[in-house]
């Protein structure tokens, strides 16, 4: 048999064991499927549809270039990508996964950036955002919001040096490169900003309709990917293959002299990031051990949040495989930042405001607050999507 052949017969037999271990543990995969649909209403949903929306209509309103046009003097020599990179590191920072993708598609099916430049871009852009890493991880899981500090510095430090690195990724590529290192004058980025907003010639209700459209679809995908994943992990986990693939990864581990006991959290994380730093927050051990480990999940993103980002590649020439790469070295990188700064960045004792804080820290009251209106907020945008959906549909129809 060719590989090819091989390749298809692995395929096809991965998906007839899943499809009958759903058929033979039906109660365990909805329950996963329960989690991984609450993962996305309660958080995924919320926090990410405001930065897709925005994100559109700054594209489209010609605000991206506008802020390109500063940026063009610090990316290109630091990065070899055009000025508008620094609006998507700044988007895929704020929103988290996969907004550096979706934003950097768009960039390329518009011809504001070439191939090779988009790989270079997507590469550090994804990143997990603030209120993700703070809330979810440090407050949320191992209730100590002194860790986030630790976690965002190794996890976006990490972002710039795979950043740099990805800068020698297809140095050799012919495709030529928008040069322009002189910083702009004001008058000079607002001319590009009018001209982008004057050859998007659709009406303000379009483009806001647009967005919200492309932003729901997005979401909707990644929905899907996450619940997919939440199954695809308990079905690894019932028939005992995360065990397997724990003992090989606690040889991994035990090379770099960390605990065996983080071994079924790291392969949980190589599925899904957030299950495996709640399943890393609940096991015995160092907790500067933890927080490695936990760095390292948190920039490898997940199997889940990478097939994300690669749907949503899939629809372009942007190759995978960079991508895929920078996210083991933003892995390892963020791992090995975490060791070096553990000792002078957890400062445990300089978190609380005050005594009456200490065990309500600010940030576990925006956590709270986020999740108990998140939900409301998932449910309102989904109907106005649907209203929007509608009205387009009715309009076509009347037309014809």
């Amino acid at each position: 048999m060719t590989r090819s052949q091989w390749k298809s017969l692995g395929l096809g037999a991965s998906t007839v064991i899943l499809a009958a271990s759903l058929m033979i543990f039906p109660q365990a995969a909805f329950d996963a499927s329960l989690r991984g649909l609450s993962i996305w209403w309660d958080v995924v949903f919320p926090s990410l549809l405001p930065f897709f929306i925005i994100s559109e209509l700054l594209i489209a309103f010609g605000v991206v270039s506008f802020l390109g046009a500063f940026m063009e003097p610090f990316m290109r020599p630091l990065f070899k990508v055009p000025g508008t990179g620094g609006f998507v590191w700044a988007m895929g920072i704020a929103s988290g996964n996969p907004a550096g993708a979706k934003i950097t598609t768009r960039l390329w099916k518009e011809g504001r950036i070439s191939t090779i430049e988009a790989e270079r871009l997507v590469s550090f852009t994804t990143a997990s955002n603030p209120l993700f890493i703070f809330g979810a991880i440090a407050v949320g899981f191992f209730h100590d919001p002194a860790l986030g500090i630790l976690l965002a510095v190794a996890h976006y430090t990490a972002n710039i040096i795979v950043g740099l690195i990805m800068r020698f990724h297809g140095k050799n590529d012919p495709a030529p490169s928008r040069k322009k290192s002189a910083f702009p004058s004001p008058k000079e980025a607002f001319q590009l900003l009018h001209e982008e907003r004057l050859r998007d010639d659709r009406p303000i209700g379009k483009k806001l309709g647009d967005a919200v459209q492309s932003s729901v679809q997005t979401l909707l995908m990644i929905g899907g990917f996450i619940i997919l994943f939440s199954v695809l992990n308990e079905i690894l986990d019932i028939l005992n293959v995360t065990a397997a693939l724990a003992m090989v990864a606690g040889m991994f581990l035990t090379i770099f002299q960390l605990s065996s006991e983080f071994s079924v959290p790291l392969v949980s994380g190589l599925f899904e990031m957030s299950l495996g730093s709640q399943l890393m927050s609940l096991t015995e051990g160092s907790l500067k051990q933890k927080m490695i480990v936990t760095s390292f999940i948190l920039a490898f993103a997940g199997f889940s949040a990478q097939a994300q980002a690669g749907s949503l590649l899939a629809d372009t020439d942007i190759k995978f495989q960079p991508f895929f790469i920078a996210r083991i070295l933003q892995g390892f990188i963020a791992a090995f930042l975490t060791f070096l700064s553990w000792d002078w960045l957890y400062r445990p004792e300089g978190i609380a405001i005050s005594t009456a804080w200490q065990h309500t820290p600010l940030v576990q009251t925006v956590w709270d607050t986020f999740l108990s209106w998140s939900g409301l907020f998932t449910l309102g945008m989904l109907l106005i999507s649907i209203i929007i959906f509608h009205r387009r549909a009715s309009s076509k129809s009347h037309a014809k």
